[in-house]
């Protein structure tokens, strides 16, 4: 008879979990038989001592299995997913999805997301800002949008209950940042969600959960693994979160980005990495050959395919897609405030994670899954590292609903951006790839 107190112990004394022990731990967890305090315990202990690679895998597959997997039979030509660990003003799935699917190339998006919760946006939230919207479409509307239009973006409720329970425990514990447990966390969705090919952005650098690029490249590796042995064709790109995605920060004004790459005239870092996804997730899908891929992607931003295409999906979750050809119609934040330089010289660096936190403080964000969020609250950056700006110049515009918020988020902000004498030098947006191309 298998006990908690001797899985807690033996993974405390560094040994391995057996496949009988870690299904035996996930279907307590998702049951509810076994306690928190228990589950909080052998957390620590795996937070201290780690997973295996075979653990993590056997691991993973428990957790996918913990609730439904997404039967995606039903949809014609290949299913390719992509996913992002998280980052500040990352906008990215509005922009490549569309991108995929209006290439018209037979490969389908069928992406479940999330919400954002702490520093990092999420892309449901993101959606929802525009009026109509509505995410939690049944499984076989879902699949309808998919077959009809080449894509759709829901909610991923339904998929590895057990993570999301983990998740919370963590959370409150400090055992978050693991590699093994962030890894079985992110591919057992994406397990569970069912597309053939699965496209990683690995987000690395202050704004992400990962800071440095050895740390970064040993997740996307265990990621990968894990999808290739599961049967999925799986790629990560390693890219760069020092800085935020884009120039904006915060739900409605991100969506009004996402558009703007969309009709060609987007942030330069921005539309590249898009375009580089987009690529990558035709590519594993053995659509053409790369170069192919992106000239095929790079098109459908020059003739208005995809930005069609993203006010198609738009329309089919209900949604009024005219704010997809006219961006004006998003109502204004009730306050807004110009951030200005201190003084003349280079912005030198960004606190990315500290401009994360005033976004949510300024309403943009939820540091609790029941938080309300204020989709117009944000920050549009006029600048970004390695600009020069002269002392009074406007760094940022921030947009809230009232002065006290405004005032935390404006500090925070300030103290995020360092200005100096002496020019940065240039990070590379795309650090590298694991089987994918850049």
């Amino acid at each position: 008879m298998l006990r908690m107190y001797d899985l807690i112990q033996k993974k405390q004394n560094g040994y391995a979990l057996s496949e009988e022990e870690l299904t035996f731990f996930v279907k307590g967890v998702t049951d509810g038989s076994i306690p928190d305090y228990q589950i909080s315990a052998l957390l620590m202990a795996i937070f201290f001592k780690g997973l295996t690679e075979e653990e993590t895998t056997v691991f993973t597959e428990c957790l996918a299995d913990s609730g439904e997997r997404a039967d995606l039979s039903a949809i014609k030509g290949k299913k390719v997913d992509k996913h992002s660990t998280g980052g500040v003003g990352d906008k990215t799935s509005l922009i490549v999805a569309p991108m995929v699917a209006a290439t018209n190339m037979g490969v389908y998006v069928a992406k479940m997301s999330g919400r954002g919760l702490g520093h990092t946006g999420g892309t449901i939230d993101k959606l929802e800002s525009i009026p109509g919207v509505n995410t939690n479409q049944s499984r076989e509307d879902f699949l309808r949008i998919v077959n009809e239009i080449g894509l759709c973006i829901g909610q991923s409720s339904c998929f590895a209950p057990a993570d999301k329970k983990l998740y919370a425990l963590r959370d409150v514990t400090a055992t978050v940042n693991c590699l093994p447990l962030i890894a079985s966390s992110v591919m057992s969705k994406k397990l569970a969600a069912g597309s053939d090919c699965i496209v990683l952005d690995v987000k690395c650098g202050s704004g992400a959960f990962v800071k440095t690029v050895k740390e970064a490249t040993e997740l996307a590796d265990l990621m990968v693994k894990i999808g290739t042995r599961a049967g999925k064709k799986t790629v990560a790109l390693i890219t760069n979160m020092d800085v935020p995605l884009g120039r904006n920060v915060g739900n409605s004004l991100e969506v009004i980005e996402a558009i703007d790459v969309l009709d060609g005239q987007g942030d330069k870092d921005l539309t590249e990495l898009c375009i580089t996804l987009a690529a990558n997730m035709l590519y594993i899908a053995n659509a053409a050959d790369y170069d192919e891929c992106v000239r095929a992607v790079t098109k459908t931003l020059h003739d208005g395919s995809a930005k069609k295409k993203l006010a198609d999906l738009v329309a089919a979750l209900g949604g009024n897609s005219d704010y997809i050809y006219n961006p004006s119609l998003f109502k204004e934040s009730k306050i807004s405030a110009i951030i200005a330089a201190d003084r003349s010289g280079y912005i030198y660096k960004m606190d990315t994670e500290l401009i994360g936190v005033a976004a949510v403080v300024l309403g943009a964000g939820r540091m609790t899954k029941e938080s309300p969020i204020d989709h117009r609250a944000g920050i549009t950056f006029h600048h970004t590292v390695g600009d020069y700006v002269n002392e009074g110049e406007a760094i940022a515009t921030i947009y809230t609903s009232n002065i006290s918020k405004a005032q935390n988020g404006m500090e925070l902000i300030f103290n995020a951006v360092k200005i100096s004498d002496k020019k940065p030098e240039p990070k590379k947006l795309i650090y590298k790839t694991i089987g994918g191309k850049f």
